[in-house]
């Protein structure tokens, strides 16, 4: 989990109050010539409308109250002709608001057709997308919006320490029954070249929620204070992997699962094996360390656990629920409904530091329903819909069993009980006898006290089991910081010093 909404859109709720007259607003969709021939006839039409002009509606798919998202199913388009949309079509929508219920006032508007098939996101290459449009609304409004642009594949420039690898899993491509590759960047210690016979240990970085290997290119020319150190001698000597969170249905979490395939053994047979092999690294167990916050705090702990000779080490900052018991505010295992507790009240899913609750689970799933092919969150490509992906059986239709209902809330308890084989405290006590020796000294965790989604909740409960454990008494650390929030304390510098410490 990731991302804090713009503190400047808690201004501007006011301003999205529902009109009180109907009005009609009719948009005239077309696709240009220039893009026609990679144009795909069957998709998604996403409409998105935003108060905002600073970053492009399209972007803004994380839930806030700026942007409103409206989507629907369409077969059999011809971009030789125009589609006619108005606010008296059926359309689902990431608020409670019609087209038609919208104040009239100045808004932001863009188009995009989600066409492709190969990534899990509305703004994955190969989508088509129109340049936004600047409008005023009124009591009838009619549009002309043509989409024009294709976005392209990612690109990043490599260099003498920056690689780009894109490796095709054998394994993958069996169960998905088509090519699949993994992709990683690498960066390469200052002195990789200096000595040939020189072999190196290995950083795996695993991203936040949805973080793809191209962050590798943001760090390097945002964080200038890390790069000008990295390339110092004062650096350690440490190969850096940036994996990429892409999957089937969201993030993959780099682990095996019903819905997704065999990620885990791909990651740990397959791609690991030929990275080490291609960039001299050691390729011991002693020489692999496994680090990353929120998504990546889970799965570089996850990772550990379950292949715990394979790894010498996890620091993880902020992860995820490690038990269901306490997802985020929710017990999965007892509780009734995800978006209501016992006493009646709608459940916050994100707060800021102080408390104030910032968004509900219940308006978190109406943005990941309105993203997903389905109608539903299994489809969305967003944060919940690849916890049900990851965790959850696969259904009758193919899809991922939801883990609750997504208009209603209603928890599913025999999903529930199917998630409790990914549950990270429930695996500890099942396995502490055989497991314990073998993650001693391996692991460290980092949590604000005030986690802007509750996840230091979790965390107490893993705290309390470490705790109490004996044959062996377990060495995690895990250092809790009052009034600190998601992944506040994380450092790429941080932890690459602590891999070196732990090396000599």
């Amino acid at each position: 989990m990731k991302r804090f909404i713009s503190l400047i859109s808690g201004l501007l709720i006011c301003v999205l109050l529902l009109s009180q007259d109907i009005h009609k607003l009719t948009i005239k969709a077309s696709i240009s010539d220039d893009v026609g021939n990679e144009f795909i006839s069957s998709g998604r039409l996403f409409i998105f409308i935003s108060l905002t002009p600073w970053t492009q509606p399209r972007l803004q798919t994380w839930p806030n109250i700026s942007t409103i998202i409206f989507a629907k199913n369409i077969k059999g388009w011809n971009p030789s002709k125009s589609l006619i949309l108005d606010s008296t079509e059926e359309f689902m929508k990431s608020s409670q608001w019609t087209l038609s219920e919208l104040k009239p006032g100045k808004y932001y508007i863009q188009l995009l057709w989600d066409q492709d098939q190969n990534e899990s996101g509305v703004n994955a290459p190969g989508n088509i997308h129109s340049n936004v449009k600047e409008i005023k609304l009124t009591q009838n409004t009619e549009l002309d919006i043509t989409l024009n642009q294709v976005i392209p594949e990612i690109i990043i420039e490599e260099d003498k320490y920056v690689k780009i690898v894109k490796f095709k899993s054998d394994t993958l491509s069996s169960w998905w029954e088509k090519p699949v590759y993994l992709k990683a960047s690498v960066l390469l210690p200052y002195d990789y070249y200096d000595n040939p016979s020189q072999k190196f240990p290995v950083r795996y970085n695993i991203a936040g929620y949805g973080g793809r290997y191209t962050r590798l290119e943001n760090l390097l020319a945002r964080d200038t204070l890390f790069t000008d150190w990295w390339f110092s001698n004062a650096a350690p000597q440490i190969i850096n992997i940036f994996l990429d969170g892409e999957g089937p249905f969201g993030d993959c979490y780099q682990i095996d699962s019903d819905n997704n395939g065999p990620y885990g053994y791909a990651l740990i047979h397959e791609f690991i094996p030929f990275l080490e092999n291609e960039f001299k690294a050691k390729g011991t167990p002693e020489s692999r360390f496994l680090d990353g916050c929120s998504t990546g705090g889970w799965v570089s702990l996850a990772l550990q656990l379950f292949y715990p000779d394979y790894f010498n080490g996890a620091f993880s900052y902020s992860p995820d629920p490690v038990t269901f018991e306490d997802f985020q505010l929710i017990n999965l295992y007892e509780d009734k409904n995800a978006f209501y507790n016992e006493w009646g009240n709608i459940r916050p899913t994100q707060r800021d530091i102080t408390g104030d609750p910032v968004i509900t689970m219940r308006d978190f799933m109406y943005y990941e329903n309105v993203l997903g092919a389905t109608d539903t969150y299994i489809t969305s490509g967003g944060q919940i819909g690849a916890f049900t992906a990851l965790f959850s059986p696969k259904g009758e239709n193919g899809l991922p069993v939801p883990i609750f209902d997504p208009y209603t809330g209603e928890i599913d308890h025999t999903v529930a009980e199917y998630w409790r084989r990914y549950d990270l405290v429930e695996y500890l006590k099942t396995n502490w006898p055989v497991l314990g020796p073998k993650i001693s000294g391996k692991i460290w965790i980092w949590m604000g006290d005030m986690d802007n989604f509750y996840l230091n909740l979790a965390m107490r409960k893993m705290v309390k089991f470490l705790q109490s454990t004996s044959n062996p008494t377990s060495d995690a650390v895990i250092t809790f910081t009052p009034m600190q929030g998601h992944c506040w304390q994380y450092s790429h510098k941080d932890v690459l010093m602590m891999i070196s410490d732990k090396l000599r």
